[in-house]
């Protein structure tokens, strides 16, 4: 274990010296942003007016906290206090520059164990970044400790996908839509708080009395919304899916039901909202550490799909990318590698779809595949392995090779990186929001503002269609 060791006021004299030196990086800008709360864009990349990407200057202060880590550390070391710190900022840091930060002994007060030091910075140029004086009451007592392990700090996004697809809604007339079997607090309160920031009108469709008992319990006031009275779960998902097919609603929200039951009612051949286009599940991750949206399909309905399937699937998920604003949205095709490989179905699947693609069979997209994971979402990762591809480390779509592989590669994102999960089915006659029990508050609104804006969409098409 290294230790960590002072000198004590009677160890130190005057003319003694430590320094470091430290280069600015986006992290460390980032980190003392965090810190300190200081958003100045002036520290941040950011595109001007005209284009140009701005000069990043670093926090001021970023520089003098090391003189304290030189204080704490080195000189006088553990037990130190500080008394007064006054410093002349001289020119900026900006990232990149390297600073060596020194402090040097100039008096000791033997009466109040205070020592006065001269702190200086200068960067790779040898331009004087800042100066001034440094007092502390010095330790007494020698003191020998092992030395503290920070933990290692990655910097990531926050969480603002959802925020802004669920700021996009505003202003849009609200959907009609049908809230399947709502009987407990979590999918009750879901279509409550979305009714409440003006996304949906909901229609509760379920047994009156489950649904007035759990509002009663949980404070939640559903007399202004429209209740169809049905007896059980059956029921409910027959009565929704009706209302959907009619034109009644808009779209088509799941509650406390088992989703086999709902989906087996929305599949129905005759009476259900089945299109001539598969069913399948999108997932729509908010993850931290990955610069863009990332939907993930299907991880949900299609448990081993084939060719034809998922070339269904691959147009759904195009399409909603379409509907959030990606105009030419770039596909991942997944396998476990990135090249073709007869003993590998998954890759064979992946080109031919590209393949298809090529032949006007698929639409609106930019697809490229095999491709494993890692190079699917790292442009790092591709460069290693040599793969030129205007998709790979860049994908806004994930196409999963079958239900497990996506179901749990969206919930190792979840629940290992932070990331937040929203998810519609498509294909079917409206759109369908399915709802979790682990689905927080942000991620149930933000599937809700999906259903709108895609449910707005298609009713603006089919306008366009009839003129």
């Amino acid at each position: 274990m290294v230790t960590i060791e002072n000198k004590t006021f009677d160890e130190i004299f005057v003319g003694q010296t430590v320094s470091l030196q430290r280069t600015l990086t986006k992290d460390d800008i980032m980190l003392f942003g965090v810190m300190s709360g200081d958003a100045n864009p002036t520290h941040y990349e950011n595109d001007d007016t005209d284009g140009r990407q701005h000069r990043v200057v670093g926090h001021g202060m970023w520089g003098a906290s090391l003189i304290s880590a030189l204080l704490g550390n080195e000189l006088p070391g553990p037990g130190t206090v500080y008394k007064t710190q006054n410093l002349n900022f001289l020119t900026t840091v900006t990232l990149g520059d390297t600073l060596t930060v020194s402090v040097t002994v100039t008096a000791k007060d033997e009466a109040s164990k205070v020592i006065r030091f001269d702190c200086q910075a200068v960067n790779q140029n040898q331009s004087q970044v800042f100066n001034g004086v440094a007092e502390v009451f010095a330790p007494t007592e020698k003191v020998r400790l092992n030395r503290k392990i920070l933990p290692e700090i990655k910097v990531s996004r926050g969480h603002h996908a959802f925020e802004e697809l669920i700021e996009r809604c505003a202003g849009l007339q609200p959907v009609s839509m049908a809230i399947c079997h709502p009987c407990d607090e979590v999918t009750l309160r879901g279509p409550v708080e979305a009714a409440e920031r003006g996304l949906i009108d909901p229609v509760l469709v379920g047994p009156r009395w489950k649904m007035e008992k759990v509002a009663a319990d949980c404070g939640l006031d559903i007399s202004r919304y429209r209740i169809i009275d049905v007896e059980h779960s059956h029921d409910s998902a027959a009565r929704s899916v009706a209302l959907c097919r009619s034109g009644e609603t808009e779209a088509l929200m799941k509650g406390s039901l088992h989703t086999d039951e709902m989906m087996h009612e929305v599949a129905a051949r005759d009476t259900g909202l089945r299109t001539s286009r598969r069913i399948s599940h999108v997932f729509l991750m908010d993850v931290p550490s990955y610069p863009r949206l990332l939907m993930i399909s299907d991880a949900a309905i299609n448990i081993y799909p084939t060719l034809e399937d998922k070339a269904d699937i691959l147009q759904n998920a195009i399409d909603l990318a379409h509907v959030l604003g990606i105009d030419l949205p770039k596909v991942a095709i997944l396998s476990a590698v990135e090249t073709v490989y007869p003993k590998i179905a998954s890759t064979i699947e992946a080109a031919a779809l590209c393949k298809m693609a090529d032949r006007g069979q698929i639409t609106g997209g930019l697809l490229d595949g095999p491709l494993a994971f890692d190079n699917a979402i790292s442009e790092e990762a591709a460069q290693i392995k040599k793969i030129i591809s205007p998709v790979a480390g860049r994908a806004d779509i994930l196409l999963v090779p079958d239900l497990e592989a996506g179901n749990m590669l969206a919930k190792q994102l979840a629940y290992l990186a932070d990331a937040d999960a929203a998810g519609i089915v498509l294909g079917a006659r409206v759109p369908i929001v399915l709802t979790s029990r682990a689905d927080s508050a942000k991620a149930r609104l933000a599937s809700c503002a999906v259903a709108v804006l895609f449910a707005r969409y298609r009713k603006t098409a089919l306008q366009l269609a009839a003129q």
